[in-house]
């Protein structure tokens, strides 16, 4: 009696030395190319859950919607910031600074120029630079003291989130139209330093 057999497949076997065993991948974790995104993601969670964190984080808003600093509160800031940057959140401070704490303070300003219409919006983006420039910046300075030795300062980090979540969200040219043919001296000041190519000044160091 004649048995028939199945065509058999080629194997191919490992040569010695090349078999490896697959490591398992579970879905909880990330890929690779993900990991920094991830790391960022668990600093941020991990940053906003600390209270000295949140005393800074508090302080700066307060800050942006025109308040001031109570006595001795700068000092304890400091210290708070300093403590931050002995830990592994430390490196995260000016990033998170920059992507959250900024670009949410920004928005009251943005926000109260745009309530107003026509000549009426370059008087108030003139009030909202001097009062930036003036008082919140120096105080930002002054809280993120602590802060030293990034690519960028912190007052480097506000002009330039000035002039990209403000002064380039509010149709500048056609406010410049309609003030012409003269500027505000304190539109001329924030032109001069915001003015695309130009690097705002490093003032005191933070």
């Amino acid at each position: 009696m004649t048995r028939s057999f199945a065509p058999s497949l080629p194997v191919e076997f490992p040569k010695m030395g090349s078999f490896r065993r697959p490591r398992p991948r579970f879905m909880s974790s990330p890929a690779l190319s993900d990991l920094p995104r991830f790391q960022a993601a668990r600093q941020a969670l991990q940053l906003s859950s600390n209270s000295a964190w949140n005393s800074v984080q508090t302080a700066v808003i307060n800050v942006f919607k025109g308040g001031g600093l109570q006595s001795n509160e700068l000092y304890t800031l400091n210290e708070n910031i300093r403590r931050l940057l002995k830990s592994e959140l430390g490196s995260f401070i000016t990033d998170y600074f920059q992507n959250q704490l900024l670009a949410k303070g920004l928005l009251f300003a943005e926000e109260k120029i745009k309530l107003c219409e026509g000549e009426n919006r370059m008087e108030v983006l003139a009030e909202v630079w001097d009062h930036f420039f003036t008082e919140t910046l120096p105080t930002l300075q002054a809280i993120f003291y602590p802060v030293q030795g990034q690519e960028l300062t912190i007052r480097q980090i506000s002009l330039l989130g000035f002039r990209d979540l403000v002064l380039l969200k509010v149709k500048l040219d056609d406010l410049l139209l309609l003030a012409q043919p003269q500027l505000p001296s304190s539109i001329v000041q924030m032109l001069l330093i915001l003015q695309p190519g130009a690097t705002p000044g490093p003032g005191p160091r933070s």
